[in-house]
């Protein structure tokens, strides 16, 4: 595994249990705005850390933490992950994958084989603004079909959306929650410009709170849960 680093404990990566946070290193979408990007951009790579030591420091954690979130990055990219995920639920926790759904093969493997308890997928934006958003070509089949196969999973999940300001129309919103239709749970989530991939990203604007409430109000018209984060 490419593990770019480790977050020993968190009470927020994981709802409603306290975990550990393990980034994975690479990515296949370049993300202007990623706040990660020493996780995206080979050049700012560091040496990675050892999978046999992570695991180790979990094994230590056993009864303290309850579950372990893997991030990145994008973890579907990694061919090891499967087998990744088996040691950690070996040890007793629950695991939550955050992903960008590029890879649908990967997380109907995932789902079927019981490896995760919660997902997270990022939504970008609409399908046809994709590419523009992740500065690659993005199969938008591949991106319904993780969708569809979470929506099918029984087990909790959420979406989630990036809100800049100029990547994204109020409108651009609402055909995001037609492509995820029946979801548990919709996070509006506030671009925060501190560190990007871009450095332009740093000087964007917000849309302002009272904006991204109209969002919400509107899409708890049409979904279960929306939250503002």
């Amino acid at each position: 595994m490419k593990i770019g680093g480790l977050q020993k404990v968190s009470l927020i990566d994981y709802p409603g249990l306290i975990c550990a946070t393990v980034f994975l290193q690479g990515c296949n979408f370049k993300c202007s705005y990623c706040h990660n990007p020493e996780l995206v951009e080979p050049r700012l790579f560091q040496p990675c850390i050892k999978e046999n030591e992570v695991l180790a420091f979990l094994h230590t954690r056993k009864g303290k933490l309850d579950s372990v979130t893997i991030t990145g990055g994008e973890p579907t990219i990694q061919d090891d992950l499967a087998l990744f995920i088996k040691q950690i639920k070996k040890m007793g926790f629950a695991v939550k994958l955050d992903t960008n759904g590029s890879q649908p093969q990967v997380i109907k493997a995932l789902l079927e084989e019981k490896l995760i308890d919660f997902i997270a997928m990022d939504i970008k934006g609409p399908l046809e603004k994709y590419a523009g958003i992740a500065g690659v070509p993005v199969a938008g089949e591949k991106i319904k079909e993780s969708v569809n196969s979470i929506l099918k999973a029984r087990i909790p999940h959420e979406f989630r959306t990036t809100i800049v300001q100029s990547q994204l129309a109020p409108n651009d919103i609402f055909k995001i929650s037609a492509l995820i239709t029946g979801a548990e749970k919709y996070a509006l989530q506030r671009f925060v410009p501190v560190k990007t991939l871009n450095k332009k990203f740093r000087e964007e604007k917000n849309y302002p709170d009272v904006e991204l409430d109209k969002m919400k109000k509107r899409l708890e018209k049409e979904m279960t849960s929306v939250i503002v984060r």
